[in-house]
């Protein structure tokens, strides 16, 4: 993939002008293709649909499948993409420990690896007794706090369906977060502790993260970790996105899925 340097200021994507599309493009899903736990808005819809006429696209998220269908998949199945189109999308929920992808009409399960239940319940109760002791366990909230998704387990500090304002203004630091991830990390040296979206911490086996779903990515596809793009909003040291960084993918930091419909359609162009 071929970039060429800018001197302009501002997020990655302004500083690096990508010159030919990539062979597979990879996105975060909250807050860079959507609205936390929200539907993809029609400009987006249109851009990515787009995308996938010309390229492979990944999708790589902590939520589980049922949130990318719900975000995603059903607005483009509603949009009458064409099921070719389809077939090039590769879903990752769980930050890579549930491979999907469309045949024949469906999704299809490629694999699926999980906690084991000694594992999920040990999670569950340190998130529940660290929140509780650091004072983040809200009595008030937007659906049920903690999450078994079988591979991950993820405490969301005000619930699944909380608004997007309102979590944005729980933690606008991520100090929050940091001290309960630090907090659970210390109680459970075996498992992967890592903060998630603007309110959640996830929980998985360790070694799983978003490095470990792109890693997984090349290996079904036969594409070169150096021959993709991933796009993300937590590029940061402390973001969920970073391990990818790190990895030596090429990356473009956006900030807000308007920044990536923006990069997008310069992208296309």
């Amino acid at each position: 993939m071929k970039t060429r340097e800018n001197s302009r200021p501002g997020p990655m994507w302004k500083t690096w002008e990508v010159t030919q599309l990539p062979r597979l493009v990879a996105f975060d899903l909250d807050d860079t293709l959507a609205p936390s736990k929200s539907p993809v808005e029609p400009r987006m819809l249109d851009v990515f649909s787009r995308l996938l006429e010309r390229t492979t696209v990944a999708v790589i998220s902590g939520g589980n499948f049922e949130q990318f269908e719900m975000q995603l998949v059903a607005r483009l199945e509603q949009a009458g993409l064409r099921e070719t189109a389809l077939e090039e999308l590769h879903l990752l929920p769980t930050c890579g420990t549930r491979y999907e992808r469309r045949d024949a009409g469906a999704w299809r399960t490629v694999y699926r690896e999980h906690l084991t239940q000694a594992e999920r319940d040990a999670a569950l109760t340190a998130l529940r007794e660290e929140a509780e002791r650091l004072g983040l366990w809200e009595a008030e909230t937007w659906g049920e706090i903690l999450e078994d998704r079988g591979s991950q387990v993820t405490f969301s500090a005000l619930g699944q369906r909380a608004p997007v304002e309102v979590k944005q203004a729980w933690d606008p630091d991520g100090a929050k977060k940091n001290a309960l991830r630090a907090a659970v990390a210390a109680r459970l040296p075996e498992l992967e502790v890592r903060s998630g979206g603007s309110t959640s911490v996830d929980i998985t086996r360790r070694g799983i993260d978003k490095a470990y779903g792109m890693r997984k990515l090349a290996e079904q596809t036969g594409i070169g970790l150096d021959e993709m793009l991933f796009v993300g909003d937590r590029l940061d040291p402390d973001g969920n996105d970073y391990p990818v960084k790190a990895l030596g993918v090429p990356c473009q930091a956006v900030d807000g899925w308007e920044d990536t419909a923006d990069f997008l359609e310069r992208l296309l162009a």
